[in-house]
C-alpha cells in the first residue's frame, strides 16, 4: 500500500487494509477509504464531487465522500497515474431491506440538485448510444458472416445477430414513439442514477454509496437494470422480488406513463447480449472466453423465456397500463 503518499498527500495514516467491491481501501480512525483511479477527466469528478455533497447535504448518510489532497486537490499522483481518494464512517453492518423503497428516496434526493449536470449526464442519449452500440456489432457480424466459424461462440454469434439486431431496433423505436407520443413530468427530470444499478450494489456494501458508479439520467435507467439483473440472478424465483421492488418504489415515488415506457424500451434493449460478444472479443483470457462462451449458450436457449417476462413485465410490476393508455410490443404478448 502507498503508505508514505497517503500520508504526504492527503494527511491520512491507513490503520489496516480492506476491500471495497474491486477497489483497494484501508480504514484510518473508524473511516473506511478507497482508492480508485481517475478514469475519467478532472471535470468529470468535479461534478460527482458536487453531487455527493448536495446529496450529503440532503440527509444521505452512506454516502463515500471525495477527500481533497492536503493542497486543495481532489486527485493525487501516484507513479505517473492519478488516483482520488474517498470516505466514508464505518458502520455496523445490517441487512438491507426494502431496497425499492431506498432507491425511491435516493432519485428524489437526486431531482433536487441545484445546479446544472453537463459530465455525468446521459439524458436523452439512448438512442444515439445504442444505434451506436448496434452499428459496431454489426461491423464485427459482417466481417465474420461470410467466414468459417474459428469456434463455436463464433457460431453461436452469427446464427444469433440478426434476432437480436431485430429486438434493438424494437427498443430504439419504442423509446422514439414514447419521445414523441409523452410528455415528461416534473418527476421525469434528470437524478443521480448508477452505470448499472444492481441488487447487490448497495447491499453488499450495506448502502454504502460510491459517486464513481454514478452517471446523471432518468431514475427508470436504475429500476430497468436492477429488474434485468433479478431476472437473470434468479430466474424461477424473480416474480414476487420484482413485484415487492415495484410496490415499494412506487409508494414513494409513482412512475408517470413517460417513465415507465423508458423503462420498458431499456429492458427490451438485449444489453445482456451486447455485454456477452463485446467482453468475449475484449478479453485475452481463454478462461473468460469460455465463461462468455457458455453465457452466450444459456441467453440463446433462454431467449424464448426472456420475450415472455417482457410480454409480461407490466403486469408483475403493477403498471397502470389501461389508466396511463401504456402500448405493448404486440410481438411480445402474441
Amino acid at each position: 500500500m502507498q503508505t508514505k503518499w497517503l500520508e504526504e498527500t492527503f494527511g491520512i495514516r491507513p490503520e489496516g487494509q480492506t476491500q471495497f467491491g474491486r477497489y483497494e481501501g484501508f480504514i484510518s480512525r473508524n473511516q473506511i477509504y478507497i482508492m480508485a483511479p481517475l478514469g475519467e477527466s478532472k471535470e468529470y469528478l468535479m461534478e460527482l464531487k458536487g453531487i455527493a455533497d448536495h446529496l450529503i447535504q440532503s440527509g444521505d448518510r452512506n454516502i463515500l465522500t471525495i477527500i481533497q489532497t492536503k493542497s486543495g486537490e481532489l486527485w493525487g499522483e501516484w507513479e505517473g497515474k492519478s488516483l482520488c481518494l474517498l470516505a466514508c464512517q464505518m458502520n455496523e453492518r445490517q441487512p438491507v431491506q426494502q431496497i425499492g423503497r431506498k432507491l425511491a428516496k435516493f432519485h428524489l434526493r437526486g431531482l433536487t440538485i441545484p445546479f446544472k449536470v453537463e459530465r455525468t449526464s446521459r439524458i436523452g442519449q439512448w438512442k444515439q448510444l445504442w444505434e451506436k452500440r448496434l452499428a459496431q456489432m454489426e461491423g464485427v457480424w459482417q466481417s465474420k458472416m461470410y467466414q468459417s466459424p474459428e469456434n463455436e461462440f463464433e457460431r453461436m454469434f452469427i446464427e444469433s445477430f440478426p434476432y437480436y439486431m431485430g429486438v434493438t431496433e424494437n427498443a430504439i423505436q419504442y423509446l422514439v414513439d414514447t419521445e414523441i407520443d409523452e410528455a415528461p413530468g416534473q418527476t421525469d427530470n434528470g437524478t443521480v442514477c448508477h452505470e448499472r444499478f444492481s441488487n447487490q450494489i448497495w447491499v453488499k456494501n450495506s448502502l454504502l454509496k460510491n459517486p464513481l458508479d454514478w452517471v446523471f439520467d432518468h431514475r427508470s435507467r436504475d429500476l430497468a437494470e436492477w429488474t434485468r439483473g433479478i431476472y437473470f440472478e434468479s430466474k424461477h424465483a424473480h416474480h414476487p422480488h420484482i413485484r415487492k421492488f415495484f410496490q415499494d418504489y412506487q409508494a414513494l415515488s409513482p412512475l408517470s406513463a413517460f417513465g415507465w415506457r423508458l423503462l420498458y424500451s431499456r429492458l427490451v434493449f438485449p444489453l445482456h447480449y451486447f455485454e456477452c460478444i463485446e467482453e468475449y472479443y475484449i478479453t485475452q483470457s481463454e478462461q473468460d472466453k469460455n465463461w462468455q462462451e457458455e453465457r452466450l449458450y444459456k441467453l440463446l436457449q433462454s431467449s424464448t423465456e426472456y420475450e415472455r417476462f417482457l410480454g409480461e413485465f407490466y403486469q408483475l410490476a403493477d403498471a397502470p397500463i389501461r389508466k396511463l393508455k401504456i402500448p405493448h410490443l404486440e410481438w411480445l404478448i402474441n
